[in-house]
């Protein structure tokens, strides 16, 4: 699924998933082979391949709901 990934003011990673109308912050970040698992406020999990710390933000990005 499609979803845009930004960092708020505080620093802090937060995810809208356009199709949903749904914005949540993350909350816990986890690596995992080439990409990271970021967990939502709403507990949903979302896999993203090749991302790393140093990608420009804000920006729409594929995942994969765990």
């Amino acid at each position: 699924m499609k979803v845009i990934l930004s960092r708020e003011d505080a620093g802090n990673l937060s995810v809208y998933v356009p199709k949903k109308d749904l914005e949540e912050a993350v909350v816990n970040e986890t690596i995992e082979g080439d990409g990271k698992i970021l967990t939502l406020a709403n507990g949903w999990e979302l896999q993203f391949p090749n991302l790393t710390d140093d990608t420009k933000l804000p920006q729409t990005l594929d995942a994969k709901r765990l």
